[in-house]
């Protein structure tokens, strides 16, 4: 398939080949559900946790002899029916990360990236060349692509100009053609990169399929 080339100004300057296989694939949703969920449960921090009747402060002593009082037979005042007792079944740190076989995971960048291409939300520039590391020159250009808020960018990791200036843009992102991934591509409005980090991208979803 071929794409549109703009400059940093939107006037077209070329064409770009890319592989149908990447980014005109199907776009199988299910695949893009799995991975989404897997980067989100992976992303939680898993560390809360309560003390149960073994960890609590407190004597185990029994509290009164076993008969004749008329009470409960009671063993400890850190049992859970008491105010500063243990819990029961009380919540454990435990790991919520789990991680989709390759091909599930290549196949899923895929139809992100082809969902992108066929709705329009894909811009492919020459260069992104910015004369100094500075948020509002970065904010004109995302203007005249027309794609100002919540876009993700991607070139070089060596970019360090674009990389400083779009830090401090709330809704806008920069990422390497490496880090780029499914969660990411759709939680943003817009993709812009350049034609280097185009086929760099290729190039990775295509080594994924070997």
């Amino acid at each position: 398939m071929k794409v549109d080339v703009y400059n940093l100004k939107r006037e077209k300057v070329g064409e770009l080949d890319l592989a149908d296989e990447v980014f005109g694939a199907d776009v199988k949703e299910h695949l893009i559900h799995e991975v989404v969920t897997s980067q989100l449960a992976s992303k939680r921090a898993g560390t809360r946790a309560a003390k149960e009747r073994a960890a609590v402060r407190g004597s185990s002593k029994k509290l009164f002899k076993q008969k004749g009082t008329g009470r409960a037979r009671h063993g400890s005042a850190r049992a859970p029916i008491f105010v500063g007792g243990g819990r029961a079944h009380p919540p454990k740190p435990q790991d919520w990360s789990h991680r989709p076989p390759r091909r599930v995971r290549a196949s899923a960048l895929k139809s992100a990236l082809s969902l992108l291409t066929k709705e329009g939300r894909l811009t492919v520039v020459d260069k992104i060349e910015l004369e100094a590391a500075k948020t509002k020159l970065l904010a004109g250009v995302l203007d005249a692509l027309k794609a100002s808020n919540k876009t993700l960018v991607v070139d070089g990791k060596d970019n360090d100009s674009l990389r400083l200036s779009i830090r401090n843009m709330s809704s806008n992102a920069f990422l390497p053609p490496e880090g780029v991934n499914v969660y990411d591509l759709l939680r943003h409005d817009h993709l812009i990169m350049s034609k280097d980090a185009a086929k760099a991208l290729e190039a990775r979803c295509m080594g994924s399929n070997s």
